[in-house]
């Protein structure tokens, strides 16, 4: 088999004024960009995704696969997609969701009810159109391979890739609400869909687009939401109070309310105590999760004379300095942070006499990672002995919140038990959605409690660690409802391969690439996470982590183009021995070090195994019959892959490594035997 350009299989393409190479690399880049502002619009519209960000990432994957599929089955431009955008953009408008979040095993606090269509239907609906919807652009990407060869379009797709999270990256730092989405979206399908017959374009191209600008533009402009890397953010002051109060939701969740500071605490009990079980006044304060600025407020009410607050979303701690009546961060004694918790305690070295997680709750997950949501890694053994490593002597540690079960508070007190050393202080000021606080001074009589804490109740699970740092989750077991949810959406998936693709025989020579899609997706969930940990949850490394993968996998590209590699089986080694090196480096190790070197081991650490696992794939890619089929089946398995990733819950993230290695085995035993020399 040679590596020369193979003649294009739809004649449409022909007729397309864009050369091949510009025409994939802004395709693959518009594929990109459209699933990440469809991860990012649905869920702040359909309550539901915000815990299931996976879901809309699984329609993508499984509608990129079958857009490869496609191709050369259908000399037809593919209208469909921006017909299917509209009517979704229309759907989610018409029918938002508030989140019902009182089922036992999913991960959350608080408790809300629904408004909006049933979970059971409106997530099929948004799963099957993220298909339709990705499928278009991955088919106008496949089109293209056919023209170039393997690894030279490859790596104009990967090229593509980077443009895409490169642009929403951009957009995100500019805080660009969804209608400069829409804008872009429409004029990527009006340079790439070929307009012939033109009536047909117009009404099924220009029309959709133009209706996905206009209600996004409507949205934009009647909801008067802020939109934050990882919200829409909206807010509305309340009228008729005897003070100034506003409301503050996200994602149409109600999230924070800004009131005087001598007002919250007459109201609620749970703002005061942690001062009152410190036993001494605190001055130099540390607040993780200052939001729009109460609990920076209140620490100042309280004679503070240094407050750092430590926000992770830029749009709350402006909207705080804007509408707080306190005007907190206008305050010389406050300092802000824009960046995780867990991250400021790893490479801060000041001390303070009180550090608070003041309802550090983010209601989002972190994109790409199947459970670990924005502040997972704050609640885990080893953050709470970060946290007691910051304080001074005499200092206390204190957290707050609505803790939706009473065994959460048991094992969040049993977390600090085992982190300090002694019993905390645990008051619980409402029964009504388990109000707690829980307070533990550096040593026992470093606390003021008004009563000995009992101990956990029996049942209550161990402390949470950084391996699997699930704090609402009771039992390490996958809830039902994400085994249902994976296994019909598994099921979905073999029906549309079958009617999209055709008989499964045609991928049935490329099972190792499938197999290989399934554990790479695996290694990519266990570099964001790991690299969430390491540097913090916020959007900017999600980002630097999601380009960096796509850099070693373009590396692995220009290499096996470039150079003579191994062959598979020595590649298959150095794979096998990234992943032991994974295994064996401690996280706790790569934790200690300074910040720049952190940054060098966790890379090596890290990208390693992608790097590796990238050369077998691109080695095997460029030797395979059908470009599109392939590389189609290879995009299954990362779907499968997404999917596989919530064993995590059960096994740990470290457990993923295991898997991957697994799989590796697999797909190395699959390798056909003329190609296993090669």
């Amino acid at each position: 088999m040679t590596l020369q350009a193979q003649k294009p299989v739809d004649d449409g393409e022909k007729a397309h004024w864009l050369a091949v190479r510009p025409r994939l690399v802004l395709a693959s880049a518009f594929m990109l960009f459209l699933e990440l502002a469809l991860i990012r619009w649905t869920g702040s519209n359909i309550v539901h995704l915000s815990y299931f960000t996976n879901f809309v990432l699984l329609g993508s994957f499984l509608g990129i696969g079958l857009g490869f599929l496609r191709v050369g089955r259908s000399r037809r431009q593919p209208y469909y997609s921006p017909v299917v955008l509209a009517i979704l953009v229309i759907v989610v408008l018409a029918f938002p969701v508030t989140v019902d979040r009182d089922t036992e095993g999913v991960l959350y606090w608080t408790s809300l009810s629904t408004t909006g269509p049933p979970a059971w239907l409106i997530l099929p609906v948004i799963f099957c159109a993220a298909a339709a919807v990705l499928m278009g652009p991955a088919e106008l990407v496949g089109r293209c391979f056919p023209e170039l060869s393997r690894l030279e379009a490859y790596r104009y797709d990967l090229i593509g890739s980077l443009t895409g999270i490169a642009g929403f990256t951009a957009l995100s730092f500019l805080s660009a609400p969804p209608v400069v989405w829409g804008i872009i979206a429409a004029a990527c399908y009006g340079v790439l869909l070929v307009p012939r017959p033109r009536a047909l374009y117009v009404g099924l191209v220009t029309v959709p687009s133009a209706a996905v600008v206009g209600l996004l533009l409507a949205e934009t402009l009647t909801a008067g939401a802020l939109w934050s890397p990882y919200y829409k953010v909206t807010f509305r002051e309340l009228q008729g109070l005897s003070v100034p109060v506003t409301d503050i939701a996200v994602n149409g969740i109600p999230h924070q309310q800004t009131m005087p500071a001598a007002a919250r605490l007459q109201l609620e009990r749970q703002y005061g105590l942690p001062y009152e079980r410190a036993a001494q006044p605190p001055k130099d304060v540390l607040i993780v999760g200052a939001g729009s600025g109460t609990d920076v407020a209140i620490a100042l009410s309280k004679g503070a004379a240094r407050v750092d607050a430590v926000e992770i979303d830029p749009k709350l701690r402006e909207l705080g300095a804007t509408v707080h009546p306190d005007r907190p961060y206008a305050d010389p004694r406050v300092t802000t942070h824009i960046t995780d918790g867990r991250a400021f305690l790893e490479r801060s070295s000041d001390k303070y006499d009180l550090i608070l997680f003041a309802l550090p709750d983010s209601l989002t997950l972190v994109s790409g990672a199947s459970s670990l949501r924005l502040e997972s890694y704050l609640f885990t053994e080893e953050a709470m002995r970060a946290a007691q490593a910051h304080l001074k002597p005499g200092g206390a540690f204190s957290m707050y919140n609505y803790y939706r079960e009473s065994w959460l508070v048991d094992r969040l007190a049993s977390t600090v038990q085992s982190a300090f050393g002694h019993k905390p202080c645990v008051d619980v000021v409402s029964t009504a959605g388990h109000q707690a606080i829980i307070t533990a001074g550096l040593t026992a009589a470093d606390q003021r409690c008004a009563a000995e804490w009992p101990g956990a109740a029996a049942g209550t699970p161990s402390p949470a660690d950084d391996d699997r740092p699930f704090l609402y989750l009771k039992d390490a077991t996958v809830p039902p409802i994400y085994l249902i949810t994976l296994g019909l959406i598994l099921a979905v998936s073999l029906i549309a391969v079958r009617l999209v693709a055709g008989p499964y025989r045609r991928m049935r020579p490329y099972a190792d690439l499938f197999l290989l899609g399934v554990a790479f997706m695996l290694l990519e969930t266990k570099s964001i996470t790991g690299f969430a940990l390491l540097f913090g949850t916020t959007w900017v490394v999600n980002a630097i982590v999601f380009a960096g993968v796509l850099v070693a996998v373009l590396a692995a590209v220009e290499v096996t183009r470039r150079f003579r590699t191994p062959p598979l089986p020595v590649m298959y080694g150095v794979l096998f021995a990234g992943l032991l090196l994974a295994w064996l480096v401690p996280t706790e190790w790569l934790l200690s070090l300074p910040v720049p070197l952190r940054a060098v081991a966790a890379v090596v650490v890290a990208f390693l195994p992608i790097f590796a696992a990238n050369v077998v794939f691109a080695k095997r890619f460029a030797e395979t019959a059908d470009a599109t089929t392939s590389f189609g089946a290879n995009l299954l398995g990362a779907m499968v892959g997404g999917c596989l990733e919530y064993a995590a819950l059960v096994i740990g993230y470290q457990g993923l490594l295991v898997v991957a290695a697994l799989l590796y085995l697999g797909a190395m035993a699959l390798l056909p035997r003329q190609r296993a020399l090669a």
